[in-house]
């Protein structure tokens, strides 16, 4: 419901949506099969999370600018974010006119910071990383991710498109790095650092 109504919206502000996809890996596929100017990703989407899914985008389509939404009134993902490229930080409390000014600013090369965003920003850039899930690697994210929904190594492994012994790895190494020890911990881990929705 939420992408119908955003694709109206966009719609009758006179902006073709050319896909509207339900996780960050079919957006991925989708702005390298389809070559959009703007992405505009959720923060929180299943499978593959909106800044790694920026990232991917970043080395497949660079011309393709990418706006963060978030429902999320913190820093935990800016520093990574701009890292990757992100173009655009619009807050999901903000109006939609927000959305549509973030789109024509990123169009025309600029960075836009919707207001409720703007401090977040400084105080990413100013504040240390600790827990922004910049330790982790890209892969390690995504697997933290997707042990969060709910996904087992198999199933991982299959997302992913890697073999289990492989994800098994991963997700022994996450677990290393973030000193847990079983799955209901390392759930708790994403969801707290916002990598997840709870």
């Amino acid at each position: 419901m939420l992408r119908q109504a955003l694709t109206a919206l966009l719609d009758r502000h006179g902006i073709d949506v050319v896909a509207a996809e339900a996780d960050g890996r079919a957006a991925v596929d989708a702005v390298q099969r389809l070559s959009p100017d703007v992405a505009v990703l959720d923060v929180a989407m299943p499978i593959l999370n909106g800044v790694d899914a920026a990232r991917d985008i970043a080395g497949l389509a660079p011309a393709c600018a990418v706006i963060l939404l978030s429902g999320i009134d913190d820093t935990r993902f800016v520093r990574e974010a701009l890292k990757v490229g992100v173009r655009g930080f619009v807050q999901k409390s903000q109006g939609s006119d927000d959305l549509i000014h973030a789109i024509e600013e990123v169009r025309s090369g600029r960075l836009y910071v919707s207001p409720g965003a703007s401090q977040a920003i400084v105080d990413a850039c100013a504040t240390p990383s600790a827990g922004d899930g910049s330790h982790l690697t890209p892969r390690e994210r995504q697997v933290l991710q997707l042990v969060g929904e709910g996904k087992s190594t198999k199933q991982i492994a299959e997302v992913l498109h890697i073999s289990v012994k492989t994800a098994e790895f991963h997700r022994g190494r996450l677990m290393k790095k973030l000193n847990v020890h079983d799955t209901a911990n390392l759930v708790r881990y994403a969801i707290r650092e916002g990598w997840i929705a709870p």
